[in-house]
């Protein structure tokens, strides 16, 4: 397999539909996905980049979904012979899902930290505040986005050993990360809607740390309230509201290195094609240690499941083109 990393559809402003096209076209062919789709007996179907996203997104429920609407701490594992495993690794790191990348620009216009689980919150809140102490411009503000998904009884238990207790949902785990990365200890507003139900409840914190930029702690409401609870994309969906994007503007997006093709993908739909803007999407360094605990180890399951994730995100970016 080549050591060529593949690249993702452009997040660059104004990218036209048929460059987007372009490139998902691309990803979804190249090598890397090519080897994983014949190590599990798949053949790609002859047709167009529609139907090979449609194809993909069968055979990847089929053989790769191993959360089965579960949460991801919830998914199992499958037992992979060692070539098999050593070449989902590979391929993984040739998507662009293992090593961390720094920003391309040396200044944004907007700085998006999205949450995850809680060892993720704390992690990527420290790194976006270590981004602006080393010199990061951010002209308008920093948004970090999450909802109201209770935490695991393991993610509490995490964030009681690293000295935040008292966290209950995603969101909580957001802003102990932002208090502490921004040493910002109380939010300067508050405003949230009425009620708890926390598939339709929303709030929005804005900080003001010293010498940084503003930060607002956003927990988004579902797009689809009586399935599920908000995900990656209704997150992003609900700041763009808040803020006036331009044309233009360059964003840039922090997240784990696994998740950044799919919520590269999903961000171009819902803030780059509507609004002009640009997206780059960084993942955190996997070696920044956050106490008490390092990263924890990705297995090949967690590896497919997020491949499926970005064929998923490709499938509805090209519908929205």
């Amino acid at each position: 397999m080549s050591d060529r990393q593949v690249p993702l559809p452009p997040g660059t402003p104004g990218a036209s539909p048929a460059r987007i096209a372009a490139g998902i076209h691309d990803w979804i062919t190249s090598e890397p996905v090519r080897s994983l789709v014949a190590a599990f007996g798949g053949r790609y179907p002859d047709g167009d980049t529609a139907a090979t996203l449609a194809w993909l997104d069968d055979f990847s429920a089929r053989h790769w979904d191993f959360r089965r609407g579960r949460e991801r701490p919830e998914a199992t594992e499958p037992a992979l012979d060692p070539a098999t495993a050593r070449l989902v690794r590979d391929a993984a790191r040739a998507l662009g899902m293992v090593e961390a990348a720094p920003p391309p620009r040396s200044a944004y216009a907007y700085l998006l930290v999205l949450g995850g689980l809680a060892h993720g919150c704390l992690r990527r809140t420290r790194y976006a505040a270590r981004l602006l102490r080393d010199g990061l411009a951010v002209t308008g503000e920093v948004a970090v986005l999450g909802s109201f998904r209770p935490l695991s009884p393991a993610e509490r238990e995490l964030l009681d050993r690293a000295g935040f207790a008292g966290c209950a949902t995603e969101v909580d785990a957001l802003e102990a990360g932002v208090r502490a990365a921004f040493d910002c200890p109380e939010p300067e507003r508050v405003d949230s809607s009425p009620g708890d139900d926390p598939h339709r409840s929303w709030s929005v914190r804005r900080y003001r740390p010293t010498g940084l930029p503003p930060v607002r702690v956003l927990a988004a409401p579902s797009s689809d309230p009586a399935v599920r609870r908000a995900h990656t994309a209704d997150t992003q969906l609900f700041w763009a509201g808040q803020v006036a994007l331009a044309p233009g503007d360059p964003t840039l997006m922090v997240t784990a290195p696994i998740y950044v093709p799919f919520q590269h993908c999903d961000a171009v739909r819902t803030l780059a094609l509507p609004s002009g803007c640009g997206i780059e999407t960084v993942g955190v360094d996997p070696g920044l240690r956050v106490e008490p605990e390092p990263e924890p180890a990705l297995t090949p399951g967690r590896y497919l499941q997020e491949v499926r994730s970005a064929l998923r995100s490709m499938r509805a970016l090209h519908a929205a083109l």
